[in-house]
């Protein structure tokens, strides 16, 4: 049983460039068991790298979220007091998380495919028309999740551009001051409310309506509630995707080979897909801590009750215990369970949608733009949660 470290390393570790991890992760898969690491505002804490490791705590009901929103944690989630449904324990996870899950089933998400092809495909033809080098980001990536989490929801098409700059500073980890961050929730939540008050007077046929009616009728989550649980469902509703999308790109381009074949047998699509999801390290480096509620047994490692595990998803899905070759994309892996939309109870609630956008998405990139190639430089995401590029200028 190993319960102690002789010096815990700092962390988060620094970022690699693109979308490498740091060869501390490596390192740390090589332990017995889960490594002790300081967080950046002097709390210890255990960081899970390994596959059944980081499974196991994710997926167990003895570590909470919400117990993080009660401790000193880094800036990344200090300030971010009421955080909504995803600081959240069962019982009042479960309550909110149930009124939003039928709009994401993998039977109504569906429906919706013939839509996000469309979108696909006109987002290509525009960008034909303009003429290359063009931005695969702005022009494409952001658009289609955009486009499809506000037709869910209801928000108006000429109010859509404002959401980067919203989304941006709720997901950097250090670009804005306590106060900046503040302020730029306040004016998200205040857009919330009158979009609210405007569905509230004319409902419509959208989520929203549905949510307020679960406000309003049944009495089933308080106003506040429903604007996070809105101002949530907006943001996570279109990031993670417009991120992977230009992610998915470039890990496909990097490496010799792979981009073609998709392009040769579109029906490897689905399958190239999940391999992504388990390649590419969406997050920079660890989530929300999880606190023990008792002590908890972890593999070889025994967590205290109160104390905090971080588990780095990114490192988790390339444990050599787990996966075969974990380094190298293949679409033909037989071990495709990985932890890119997480696990338990926080298990990603958009992952049909999002599954179906990045389908969607390479379908008619690799089908209208099979020479598709970078023309320079890839701008890449700082100081941000989510990872990817915030400008990638293609070709075809």
């Amino acid at each position: 049983m190993t319960t102690t470290q002789s010096e815990p390393l700092a962390y988060p570790f620094n970022e690699d460039a693109g979308l490498a991890l740091n060869e501390a992760y490596a390192a740390a898969r090589e332990a017995a068991g889960m490594i002790r690491v300081q967080m950046s505002h002097g709390e210890p804490a255990w960081l899970a790298t390994r596959f059944a490791d980081a499974r196991f705590v994710l997926g167990d009901r003895r570590f909470s979220r919400a117990m993080s929103e009660q401790k000193d944690e880094p800036r990344m989630s200090a300030h971010r007091r009421s955080g909504g449904i995803l600081t959240m324990d069962p019982p009042d996870h479960t309550r909110l998380r149930t009124l939003v899950a039928k709009a994401f089933t993998v039977r109504r998400v569906e429906t919706l495919r013939p839509r996000v092809a469309e979108l696909a495909t006109g987002l290509i033809e525009d960008m034909k028309a303009a003429g290359q080098p063009a931005d695969l980001v702005d022009l494409y990536a952001l658009p289609i999740p955009v486009a499809v989490i506000c037709e869910l929801l209801g928000v108006p098409t000429e109010d859509r551009p404002k959401f980067r700059v919203w989304s941006d500073a709720a997901l950097t980890t250090s670009g804005l001051t306590a106060e900046e961050f503040e302020r730029n929730r306040a004016e998200l939540r205040e857009y919330m409310a009158g979009l609210i008050a405007q569905h509230r007077e004319q409902p419509q046929d959208d989520l929203m309506t549905a949510l307020i009616e679960a406000r309003d009728v049944k009495d089933r989550l308080t106003e506040l509630e429903l604007v996070d649980l809105c101002v949530g469902i907006l943001i996570a509703g279109h990031e993670t995707t417009a991120s992977q999308i230009p992610n998915f790109v470039y890990a496909l381009l990097d490496q010799p080979g792979q981009w073609q074949r998709l392009v040769d047998d579109p029906s490897l699509i689905p399958a190239a897909v999940e391999e992504l999801l388990r390649f590419v390290p969406l997050g920079a480096g660890a989530g929300f801590a999880r606190y023990a509620t008792e002590d908890v047994q972890v593999g070889d490692v025994l967590v205290r009750e109160g104390e905090p595990v971080l588990v780095a998803i990114g490192a988790a899905n390339r444990d050599r215990l787990q996966f075969r070759d974990p380094e190298t994309i293949t679409f033909d892996r037989e071990d495709t369970h990985h932890l890119g939309f997480g696990h338990g109870v926080h298990h990603c609630l958009g992952a049909p949608l999002a599954r179906l956008e990045l389908q969607e998405a390479l379908k008619a990139l690799t089908r209208e733009l099979p020479e598709l190639h970078l023309t320079g430089d890839i701008v890449w995401k700082t100081q941000m949660l989510v990872r990817g590029p915030r400008s990638m200028p293609i070709g075809w």
